[in-house]
């Protein structure tokens, strides 16, 4: 993860005069095709204050704590700490870097099942209180190194997804979460609230009310035992969509009117992560190498490839699951890229294909199947809605340096931003605002820099 300390400045590319982000593609594509041909990521900083705008309409009750390991952007980081929304942090590089923001520390929350001594420890030290707890050994952990803590009871809950298959989830039976209160009791430990976590694959409309109703238990099995129950976590489980989001809203609104009522002074938070960042970001990857599979009508691999076979092609990309496609490691779907192309696409044959990242191994395949026309080595892949795992530590088993980001945002989405109260003179001070320093004109096939 890039702190500071690293990467203190960045330019956000103002783009106005018609200039689109395709336009900025292929300006980086041209710049990287004279150059190394490295992975990169554009990233439109405007659809982050959109999705806030839209999070807050929704769900104006509900206070978004951003989980900083879907997308540690710096940038990312500095605009939704602008806005005001609070952090979920699991490591302690994640904490430095909010902290470097000015985040104040109740504003910061552990999440996180298993979290290390050290972490703990430093949390204590920096006046982070507020902590997620699952089990007792967890439990008896935070006792001795920060026994100041306010713990979230993390409550599981029982979520399907398409094809009645079972969502991993995380989280105490209401029956251990008594046992969970009886033992923080014992222990003299500060219990706040709970937390449960609805997955987006869920599809049964009865998740919430079931969530909803066992959180509602537990804060009456907490303030049975004489705890202060004053915080509820809703969780993460939000899209990115606007219509994912009324979804939820009108799935969870009325429960949370009906259980936890605003005369009963609990705070509602919630962990919209991808939903902030999935859709701003943008990948642009280079073809580096390629195989040609013969399979017969049957789709069986052959020895050889005759003119009656249909060929499958395997196209090795600069960048992979072990670096901005971490997220295939957590079974989510890579959608089929978009061949990038600076003069207008010509009707092609396409062909099964398969994508895989540099690593040469067998878990590297990022797409296994999709259908594209014939590629060169050297040619680009468009990959949209990469915002969420994508940006962190660079893998070991890969040699591929994390991919520099380009920050853009378009005239009318910094305006909003303004209006919104982000300023780069008072709020934001490690931005600086560019404009526009490219025109780029398809029917010339020629991009030309604005003096």
């Amino acid at each position: 993860m890039k702190g500071l300390a690293d990467e203190p400045n960045y330019s956000i590319e103002l783009l106005g005069g018609g200039a689109t982000l395709k336009d900025v593609i292929d300006t980086h594509v041209y710049e990287q095709a004279l150059a190394e041909k490295n992975a990169f990521f554009v990233a439109d900083l405007g659809v982050v204050t959109r999705q806030h705008v839209r999070w807050r309409a929704h769900m104006p009750s509900v206070r978004p704590f951003y989980p900083v390991r879907c997308n540690s952007s710096p940038a990312v980081i500095e605009i939704l700490a602008t806005l005001g929304a609070g952090f979920v942090c699991t490591s302690k590089n994640e904490v430095v870097l909010v902290q470097s923001y000015g985040v104040a520390p109740e504003n910061i929350m552990l999440g996180g099942i298993c979290k290390q001594l050290s972490l703990i420890k430093y949390a204590a030290k920096s006046g982070i209180n507020l902590l997620v707890c699952d089990n007792e050994t967890e439990l008896r952990k935070i006792a001795r190194c920060h026994p100041t803590a306010m713990l979230l009871l993390q409550v599981a809950t029982e979520a399907h997804g398409e094809g009645e298959e079972t969502c991993m989830a995380f989280g105490s039976t209401l029956k251990s979460c008594r046992h969970l209160l009886e033992c923080a009791k014992e222990l003299g430990m500060q219990v706040v609230g709970a937390k449960f976590h609805v997955p987006t694959c869920c599809t049964d409309p009865q998740a919430y009310t079931h969530a909803v109703s066992d959180a509602r238990c537990v804060f009456d099995m907490g303030e049975e035992l004489g705890f202060s129950m004053k915080i509820l976590d809703i969780g993460g489980g939000f899209s990115g969509s606007e219509v994912q989001l009324e979804q939820v809203h009108g799935s969870v609104t009325p429960l949370l009117d009906m259980y936890f009522p605003s005369v009963s002074g609990v705070a509602l938070i919630a962990e919209p992560g991808g939903y902030y960042v999935s859709s701003a970001f943008t990948l642009a990857v280079n073809i580096i190498g390629k195989e040609v599979v013969a399979r017969d009508q049957h789709g069986q691999p052959l020895d050889a490839l005759t003119p009656n076979d249909e060929p499958e092609f395997l196209y090795y990309m600069s960048d992979g699951v072990f670096g901005s496609f971490g997220c295939k490691l957590l079974d989510h779907t890579i959608p089929a890229p978009s061949l990038h192309k600076k003069a207008p696409l010509v009707e092609e044959p396409v062909f099964a294909s398969s994508l895989w990242g540099p690593s040469c191994d067998s878990l590297d395949q990022v797409v296994e199947h999709c259908l594209l026309p014939e590629l060169s080595v050297g040619d680009w892949l468009v990959f949209s809605a990469m915002g969420a795992h994508s940006l962190g530590e660079p893998s070991a088993l890969t040699d591929t340096q994390e991919p520099p980001v380009y920050y853009v945002i378009s005239t009318d989405d910094w305006y909003e931003m303004q209006d919104a109260g982000i300023t780069l003179d008072s709020t934001m001070k490690n931005f600086s605002l560019v404009p526009c320093s490219f025109q780029f004109s398809p029917q010339a096939d020629a991009f030309s820099t604005l003096a």
